[in-house]
Protein backbone atom coordinates (compact mmCIF):
# COMPACT_ATOMS: atom_id res chain seq x y z
CA UNK A 1 0.00 0.00 0.00
CA UNK A 2 2.85 2.39 0.81
CA UNK A 3 5.50 3.76 -1.47
CA UNK A 4 9.00 4.59 -0.37
CA UNK A 5 9.75 8.20 0.47
CA UNK A 6 12.71 9.87 -1.19
CA UNK A 7 14.47 10.77 2.05
CA UNK A 8 17.91 10.28 3.55
CA UNK A 9 18.27 9.21 7.16
CA UNK A 10 21.43 11.26 7.60
CA UNK A 11 19.43 14.46 7.18
CA UNK A 12 17.20 13.79 10.20
CA UNK A 13 18.75 15.12 13.44
CA UNK A 14 18.41 12.61 16.25
CA UNK A 15 17.93 14.99 19.19
CA UNK A 16 15.72 17.96 18.30
CA UNK A 17 14.79 20.57 20.85
CA UNK A 18 11.24 19.58 21.69
CA UNK A 19 8.49 22.04 22.40
CA UNK A 20 5.72 24.13 21.00
CA UNK A 21 5.29 26.74 19.61
CA UNK A 22 8.16 26.73 17.12
CA UNK A 23 10.57 29.67 16.73
CA UNK A 24 9.18 32.80 15.05
CA UNK A 25 9.19 32.82 11.27
CA UNK A 26 12.08 34.98 10.13
CA UNK A 27 14.34 34.25 13.11
CA UNK A 28 17.94 33.89 12.02
CA UNK A 29 19.75 31.60 12.00
CA UNK A 30 16.95 29.12 11.40
CA UNK A 31 16.84 26.59 14.24
CA UNK A 32 16.08 23.37 12.40
CA UNK A 33 16.25 21.29 15.57
CA UNK A 34 13.62 23.45 17.25
CA UNK A 35 11.30 23.17 14.26
CA UNK A 36 11.69 19.40 14.17
CA UNK A 37 11.05 19.33 17.91
CA UNK A 38 7.87 21.36 17.53
CA UNK A 39 6.72 19.07 14.73
CA UNK A 40 7.33 15.97 16.84
CA UNK A 41 5.60 17.51 19.85
CA UNK A 42 2.42 18.25 17.91
CA UNK A 43 2.36 14.92 16.12
CA UNK A 44 2.90 13.04 19.37
CA UNK A 45 0.01 14.88 21.05
CA UNK A 46 -2.38 13.65 18.36
CA UNK A 47 -1.31 10.08 19.03
CA UNK A 48 -1.52 10.60 22.80
CA UNK A 49 -5.13 11.73 22.46
CA UNK A 50 -5.98 8.79 20.22
CA UNK A 51 -4.18 6.18 22.35
CA UNK A 52 -7.07 5.36 24.77
CA UNK A 53 -9.36 4.53 21.84
CA UNK A 54 -9.92 1.12 20.28
CA UNK A 55 -10.00 0.69 16.50
CA UNK A 56 -13.79 0.52 16.80
CA UNK A 57 -13.84 3.81 18.72
CA UNK A 58 -11.67 5.44 16.06
CA UNK A 59 -14.06 4.39 13.29
CA UNK A 60 -17.31 5.94 14.51
CA UNK A 61 -18.89 9.09 13.11
CA UNK A 62 -21.77 9.92 15.43
CA UNK A 63 -23.19 12.90 13.51
CA UNK A 64 -22.54 15.05 10.46
CA UNK A 65 -20.53 17.68 12.36
CA UNK A 66 -18.15 15.10 13.86
CA UNK A 67 -15.45 12.99 12.23
CA UNK A 68 -13.87 9.68 13.19
CA UNK A 69 -10.64 9.79 15.17
CA UNK A 70 -8.96 7.75 12.45
CA UNK A 71 -10.04 10.31 9.88
CA UNK A 72 -8.59 13.19 11.95
CA UNK A 73 -5.25 11.37 12.25
CA UNK A 74 -5.10 10.78 8.52
CA UNK A 75 -6.44 14.17 7.42
CA UNK A 76 -3.81 16.20 9.26
CA UNK A 77 -1.20 13.91 7.69
CA UNK A 78 -2.66 14.45 4.24
CA UNK A 79 -2.37 18.21 4.89
CA UNK A 80 1.43 17.97 5.23
CA UNK A 81 1.70 15.64 2.25
CA UNK A 82 -0.54 17.75 0.02
CA UNK A 83 0.68 21.25 0.83
CA UNK A 84 4.26 20.68 1.98
CA UNK A 85 5.90 17.51 0.76
CA UNK A 86 4.42 17.22 -2.73
CA UNK A 87 5.53 20.76 -3.51
CA UNK A 88 8.82 21.11 -1.67
CA UNK A 89 10.57 17.72 -1.25
CA UNK A 90 12.22 16.72 -4.54
CA UNK A 91 11.55 13.11 -5.43
CA UNK A 92 8.93 12.65 -2.73
CA UNK A 93 6.76 9.57 -3.34
CA UNK A 94 3.09 9.96 -2.39
CA UNK A 95 2.29 7.28 0.17
CA UNK A 96 -0.94 6.22 -1.55
CA UNK A 97 -2.67 8.59 -4.01
CA UNK A 98 -6.07 7.07 -3.16
CA UNK A 99 -5.87 8.54 0.32
CA UNK A 100 -6.06 12.07 -1.04
CA UNK A 101 -9.70 11.53 -1.99
CA UNK A 102 -10.51 10.01 1.40
CA UNK A 103 -8.78 12.57 3.61
CA UNK A 104 -9.16 15.91 1.87
CA UNK A 105 -11.70 17.88 3.90
CA UNK A 106 -13.06 20.96 2.11
CA UNK A 107 -10.22 22.14 -0.15
CA UNK A 108 -11.97 22.24 -3.52
CA UNK A 109 -8.84 23.42 -5.28
CA UNK A 110 -6.97 20.36 -3.98
CA UNK A 111 -9.33 17.94 -5.71
CA UNK A 112 -12.42 15.79 -5.07
CA UNK A 113 -13.12 14.37 -1.63
CA UNK A 114 -15.22 11.90 0.34
CA UNK A 115 -18.48 13.59 1.42
CA UNK A 116 -18.19 14.83 4.98
CA UNK A 117 -21.28 12.95 6.07
CA UNK A 118 -19.75 9.64 4.90
CA UNK A 119 -16.39 9.71 6.65
CA UNK A 120 -17.52 6.99 9.02
CA UNK A 121 -17.85 4.61 6.06
CA UNK A 122 -14.09 4.60 5.49
CA UNK A 123 -13.27 1.27 7.16
CA UNK A 124 -10.08 1.02 5.13
CA UNK A 125 -7.33 2.03 5.57
CA UNK A 126 -7.17 0.47 9.01
CA UNK A 127 -5.88 2.26 12.11
CA UNK A 128 -2.55 0.48 11.68
CA UNK A 129 -2.34 1.60 8.06
CA UNK A 130 -3.09 5.18 9.10
CA UNK A 131 -0.25 4.90 11.63
CA UNK A 132 2.04 3.76 8.81
CA UNK A 133 0.90 6.74 6.72
CA UNK A 134 1.68 9.10 9.57
CA UNK A 135 5.14 7.55 10.03
CA UNK A 136 5.89 7.80 6.30
CA UNK A 137 5.01 11.49 6.23
CA UNK A 138 6.84 12.18 9.50
CA UNK A 139 10.08 10.75 8.10
CA UNK A 140 9.72 12.84 4.97
CA UNK A 141 8.94 16.10 6.81
CA UNK A 142 11.94 15.67 9.08
CA UNK A 143 14.13 14.88 6.08
CA UNK A 144 12.88 18.02 4.34
CA UNK A 145 13.68 20.16 7.37
CA UNK A 146 17.11 18.61 7.61
CA UNK A 147 18.16 18.96 3.99
CA UNK A 148 16.42 22.08 2.64
CA UNK A 149 18.50 25.19 2.08
CA UNK A 150 17.86 28.25 4.24
CA UNK A 151 16.39 29.96 1.19
CA UNK A 152 13.97 27.07 0.61
CA UNK A 153 13.01 27.06 4.28
CA UNK A 154 11.68 30.57 3.76
CA UNK A 155 8.86 29.00 1.72
CA UNK A 156 8.61 25.78 3.74
CA UNK A 157 8.30 27.04 7.31
CA UNK A 158 5.10 29.11 6.87
CA UNK A 159 3.35 26.03 5.45
CA UNK A 160 4.76 23.81 8.19
CA UNK A 161 3.64 26.31 10.82
CA UNK A 162 0.03 26.48 9.63
CA UNK A 163 0.07 22.69 9.40
CA UNK A 164 1.05 22.42 13.05
CA UNK A 165 -1.69 24.79 14.21
CA UNK A 166 -4.13 23.01 11.90
CA UNK A 167 -3.27 19.69 13.56
CA UNK A 168 -3.86 21.25 16.97
CA UNK A 169 -7.34 22.27 15.85
CA UNK A 170 -8.03 18.65 14.99
CA UNK A 171 -6.67 17.53 18.34
CA UNK A 172 -9.44 19.55 19.95
CA UNK A 173 -11.98 18.08 17.54
CA UNK A 174 -10.70 14.60 18.31
CA UNK A 175 -11.76 15.03 21.94
CA UNK A 176 -15.07 16.73 21.27
CA UNK A 177 -16.03 14.28 18.53
CA UNK A 178 -15.31 11.19 20.62
CA UNK A 179 -17.18 12.74 23.55
CA UNK A 180 -20.22 13.09 21.32
CA UNK A 181 -19.91 9.48 20.17
CA UNK A 182 -19.48 8.13 23.70
CA UNK A 183 -22.45 10.19 24.91
CA UNK A 184 -24.68 8.26 22.49
CA UNK A 185 -23.59 4.87 23.86
CA UNK A 186 -25.86 3.35 26.57
CA UNK A 187 -22.79 1.67 28.08
CA UNK A 188 -21.37 5.10 29.02
CA UNK A 189 -17.81 4.49 27.77
CA UNK A 190 -14.99 6.25 29.62
CA UNK A 191 -12.21 7.89 27.63
CA UNK A 192 -10.09 8.83 30.67
CA UNK A 193 -11.30 8.15 34.20
CA UNK A 194 -9.02 10.91 35.51
CA UNK A 195 -10.25 13.63 33.16
CA UNK A 196 -11.84 16.66 34.78
CA UNK A 197 -12.73 20.25 34.02
CA UNK A 198 -10.23 22.64 35.64
CA UNK A 199 -11.59 24.68 38.54
CA UNK A 200 -13.02 28.04 37.55
CA UNK A 201 -11.73 31.28 39.02
CA UNK A 202 -13.53 32.61 42.08
CA UNK A 203 -13.13 36.21 40.92
CA UNK A 204 -16.37 38.16 40.49
CA UNK A 205 -17.35 41.68 39.50
CA UNK A 206 -17.05 43.38 36.15
CA UNK A 207 -14.54 45.18 33.98
CA UNK A 208 -15.62 48.48 32.44
CA UNK A 209 -14.58 49.54 28.95
CA UNK A 210 -14.90 53.22 28.18
CA UNK A 211 -15.99 54.80 24.92
CA UNK A 212 -13.16 54.97 22.41
CA UNK A 213 -11.34 53.68 19.36
CA UNK A 214 -9.10 50.66 19.85
CA UNK A 215 -6.94 48.48 17.64
CA UNK A 216 -8.36 45.01 16.95
CA UNK A 217 -6.59 42.09 15.31
CA UNK A 218 -3.21 40.46 15.30
CA UNK A 219 -0.13 42.65 15.70
CA UNK A 220 2.03 40.52 13.43
CA UNK A 221 4.29 39.02 16.10
CA UNK A 222 4.04 35.24 16.11
CA UNK A 223 1.57 33.01 14.36
CA UNK A 224 -2.00 33.95 13.49
CA UNK A 225 -4.62 32.81 11.01
CA UNK A 226 -5.50 35.09 8.14
CA UNK A 227 -8.93 35.87 9.63
CA UNK A 228 -7.24 37.67 12.55
CA UNK A 229 -5.98 40.39 10.20
CA UNK A 230 -5.67 43.13 9.12
CA UNK A 231 -5.32 44.98 12.40
CA UNK A 232 -7.82 47.82 12.30
CA UNK A 233 -9.65 50.44 14.32
CA UNK A 234 -12.85 49.48 16.09
CA UNK A 235 -15.27 51.62 18.05
CA UNK A 236 -15.95 50.43 21.60
CA UNK A 237 -19.02 51.83 23.31
CA UNK A 238 -19.16 51.96 27.12
CA UNK A 239 -19.80 48.47 28.46
CA UNK A 240 -19.33 46.32 31.55
CA UNK A 241 -18.21 42.71 31.04
CA UNK A 242 -18.47 40.05 33.73
CA UNK A 243 -15.18 38.76 35.01
CA UNK A 244 -16.71 35.35 35.71
CA UNK A 245 -18.18 32.84 33.31
CA UNK A 246 -21.81 31.78 33.65
CA UNK A 247 -21.89 28.73 35.94
CA UNK A 248 -24.10 25.67 36.01
CA UNK A 249 -25.87 27.00 39.09
CA UNK A 250 -26.84 30.08 37.09
CA UNK A 251 -28.07 27.92 34.25
CA UNK A 252 -30.13 25.78 36.60
CA UNK A 253 -31.89 28.97 37.73
CA UNK A 254 -32.62 29.81 34.08
CA UNK A 255 -34.03 26.32 33.58
CA UNK A 256 -36.02 26.54 36.82
CA UNK A 257 -37.75 29.69 35.59
CA UNK A 258 -38.81 28.01 32.37
CA UNK A 259 -36.02 29.36 30.18
CA UNK A 260 -36.39 26.60 27.61
CA UNK A 261 -40.19 27.01 27.49
CA UNK A 262 -40.41 30.80 27.12
CA UNK A 263 -40.66 31.72 23.47
CA UNK A 264 -40.20 35.41 24.29
CA UNK A 265 -36.55 34.80 25.26
CA UNK A 266 -35.55 33.14 22.02
CA UNK A 267 -34.58 34.20 18.53
CA UNK A 268 -37.07 32.74 16.09
CA UNK A 269 -34.62 30.27 14.54
CA UNK A 270 -33.38 29.36 18.01
CA UNK A 271 -36.90 28.65 19.24
CA UNK A 272 -37.54 26.30 16.33
CA UNK A 273 -34.16 24.60 16.83
CA UNK A 274 -34.86 24.07 20.53
CA UNK A 275 -38.29 22.62 19.76
CA UNK A 276 -37.04 20.44 16.92
CA UNK A 277 -34.20 18.96 18.99
CA UNK A 278 -36.10 18.78 22.26
CA UNK A 279 -33.63 20.95 24.16
CA UNK A 280 -34.43 21.30 27.85
CA UNK A 281 -30.86 21.57 29.17
CA UNK A 282 -27.29 21.99 27.85
CA UNK A 283 -25.81 19.29 25.67
CA UNK A 284 -24.93 16.02 27.43
CA UNK A 285 -27.15 16.77 30.44
CA UNK A 286 -29.66 14.10 31.41
CA UNK A 287 -31.99 13.57 34.32
CA UNK A 288 -30.80 11.04 36.87
CA UNK A 289 -32.28 10.25 40.32
CA UNK A 290 -34.07 13.57 40.58
CA UNK A 291 -31.03 15.61 39.51
CA UNK A 292 -28.85 16.17 36.48
CA UNK A 293 -25.86 14.24 35.17
CA UNK A 294 -23.50 15.37 32.44
CA UNK A 295 -21.58 13.13 30.07
CA UNK A 296 -17.85 13.84 30.14
CA UNK A 297 -14.62 12.29 28.92
CA UNK A 298 -14.53 10.59 32.33
CA UNK A 299 -18.03 9.19 31.85
CA UNK A 300 -21.28 10.47 33.41
CA UNK A 301 -20.86 12.76 36.41
CA UNK A 302 -23.26 14.84 38.49
CA UNK A 303 -23.53 18.39 37.20
CA UNK A 304 -21.13 20.55 39.22
CA UNK A 305 -22.96 23.80 40.11
CA UNK A 306 -19.66 25.71 40.35
CA UNK A 307 -18.34 24.65 36.94
CA UNK A 308 -18.87 26.88 33.90
CA UNK A 309 -21.84 25.85 31.81
CA UNK A 310 -20.73 24.26 28.57
CA UNK A 311 -22.05 22.59 25.43
CA UNK A 312 -24.58 25.31 24.70
CA UNK A 313 -25.51 26.80 21.34
CA UNK A 314 -25.47 30.47 20.42
CA UNK A 315 -29.25 30.37 20.57
CA UNK A 316 -29.15 29.17 24.18
CA UNK A 317 -26.49 31.71 25.15
CA UNK A 318 -28.54 34.51 23.63
CA UNK A 319 -31.75 33.33 25.35
CA UNK A 320 -29.96 33.16 28.69
CA UNK A 321 -28.60 36.69 28.24
CA UNK A 322 -32.12 37.97 27.55
CA UNK A 323 -33.42 36.18 30.65
CA UNK A 324 -30.66 37.79 32.71
CA UNK A 325 -31.39 41.24 31.26
CA UNK A 326 -27.92 41.39 29.73
CA UNK A 327 -26.22 40.78 26.37
CA UNK A 328 -23.30 38.78 25.05
CA UNK A 329 -20.17 40.88 24.50
CA UNK A 330 -19.05 41.65 20.98
CA UNK A 331 -15.86 39.95 19.89
CA UNK A 332 -14.14 43.36 19.93
CA UNK A 333 -15.18 44.05 23.51
CA UNK A 334 -13.98 40.59 24.50
CA UNK A 335 -10.61 41.03 22.77
CA UNK A 336 -10.03 44.43 24.36
CA UNK A 337 -10.75 43.15 27.87
CA UNK A 338 -8.77 39.94 27.40
CA UNK A 339 -5.80 41.77 25.89
CA UNK A 340 -5.61 43.89 29.03
CA UNK A 341 -5.72 40.81 31.26
CA UNK A 342 -9.10 41.65 32.77
CA UNK A 343 -10.97 38.41 32.00
CA UNK A 344 -10.23 35.49 34.33
CA UNK A 345 -10.90 32.14 32.68
CA UNK A 346 -10.56 33.69 29.26
CA UNK A 347 -8.68 30.55 28.26
CA UNK A 348 -8.66 26.87 29.09
CA UNK A 349 -12.25 26.22 30.19
CA UNK A 350 -14.87 27.05 27.54
CA UNK A 351 -15.04 28.93 24.29
CA UNK A 352 -17.20 32.00 24.87
CA UNK A 353 -19.95 32.98 22.47
CA UNK A 354 -20.00 36.61 21.35
CA UNK A 355 -22.83 38.40 19.59
CA UNK A 356 -20.57 39.15 16.61
CA UNK A 357 -21.24 37.59 13.24
CA UNK A 358 -18.21 35.92 11.67
CA UNK A 359 -17.22 38.43 9.00
CA UNK A 360 -14.05 39.59 7.31
CA UNK A 361 -12.07 42.44 8.84
CA UNK A 362 -11.74 45.57 6.68
CA UNK A 363 -9.16 44.91 3.98
CA UNK A 364 -9.11 41.14 4.53
CA UNK A 365 -7.57 39.03 1.79
CA UNK A 366 -7.45 35.23 1.94
CA UNK A 367 -4.21 33.37 1.36
CA UNK A 368 -3.45 32.51 -2.27
CA UNK A 369 -4.17 29.02 -3.60
CA UNK A 370 -5.98 26.18 -1.86
CA UNK A 371 -4.90 27.39 1.58
CA UNK A 372 -7.04 30.45 0.94
CA UNK A 373 -10.02 28.16 1.58
CA UNK A 374 -8.96 27.73 5.20
CA UNK A 375 -11.09 30.51 6.73
CA UNK A 376 -12.48 33.04 4.29
CA UNK A 377 -15.11 30.94 2.56
CA UNK A 378 -16.84 30.24 5.88
CA UNK A 379 -17.60 33.90 6.62
CA UNK A 380 -21.37 33.58 6.50
CA UNK A 381 -24.15 32.51 8.88
CA UNK A 382 -21.79 31.82 11.80
CA UNK A 383 -20.95 33.55 15.09
CA UNK A 384 -17.56 34.22 16.65
CA UNK A 385 -16.37 32.58 19.86
CA UNK A 386 -13.34 33.80 21.73
CA UNK A 387 -10.85 32.32 24.19
CA UNK A 388 -10.15 28.58 24.24
CA UNK A 389 -11.44 25.46 25.97
CA UNK A 390 -10.27 22.62 28.16
CA UNK A 391 -9.78 20.65 24.93
CA UNK A 392 -7.56 23.28 23.27
CA UNK A 393 -3.91 22.15 23.08
CA UNK A 394 -1.22 24.11 24.87
CA UNK A 395 0.20 27.04 22.91
CA UNK A 396 -2.84 27.46 20.69
CA UNK A 397 -4.76 30.30 22.39
CA UNK A 398 -4.27 34.06 22.02
CA UNK A 399 -6.43 37.17 22.46
CA UNK A 400 -7.02 37.67 18.73
CA UNK A 401 -8.03 34.08 17.92
CA UNK A 402 -11.42 33.90 16.18
CA UNK A 403 -13.26 30.61 16.47
CA UNK A 404 -16.61 30.29 14.70
CA UNK A 405 -19.57 27.95 14.66
CA UNK A 406 -23.12 27.88 13.40
CA UNK A 407 -25.61 29.14 15.99
CA UNK A 408 -27.27 25.75 16.56
CA UNK A 409 -24.05 23.81 17.23
CA UNK A 410 -23.18 22.79 20.77
CA UNK A 411 -20.98 19.69 20.74
CA UNK A 412 -17.91 21.83 21.42
CA UNK A 413 -16.94 23.11 24.89
CA UNK A 414 -18.89 26.33 24.39
CA UNK A 415 -20.07 28.63 27.18
CA UNK A 416 -20.55 32.33 27.83
CA UNK A 417 -19.95 35.40 29.91
CA UNK A 418 -22.32 38.38 30.00
CA UNK A 419 -22.01 42.08 29.29
CA UNK A 420 -24.08 45.17 29.96
CA UNK A 421 -24.05 48.22 27.66
CA UNK A 422 -23.71 51.53 29.53
CA UNK A 423 -24.99 53.84 26.82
Amino acid sequence: MAATAAVRSDTMPAAPRAGFPPPPIGARPIDRLAWIGAYRTVRAETERRAAPLSPEDQQIQSMEDASPTKWHRAHVTWFFEQFLLAEHLPGYAIHDPRLHYLFNSYYVAAGPRQPRTQRGLITRPTCDEVAAYRAHVDRAVEALLGQASEKALGDILPILEIGLYHEQQHQELLWTDILHAFAQNPLDPVYDAGWQMPAASTETGTVTLDHGITKIGHRGDGFSYDNESPRHDSLILPVRIDRSLVRNRDWLAFMGEGGYARQDLWLNDGWYAAQAHGWEAPGYWRRQDGGWQQASLAGPRPVDPDAPVTHISYYEADAYARWAGRVLPTEFEWETAARDGDLPDAYGLVWQWTRSAYLAYPGYRPLPGALGEYNGKFMSNQFVLRGSSVATPDGHARPTYRNFFYPHQRWQFTGLRLAEPLS
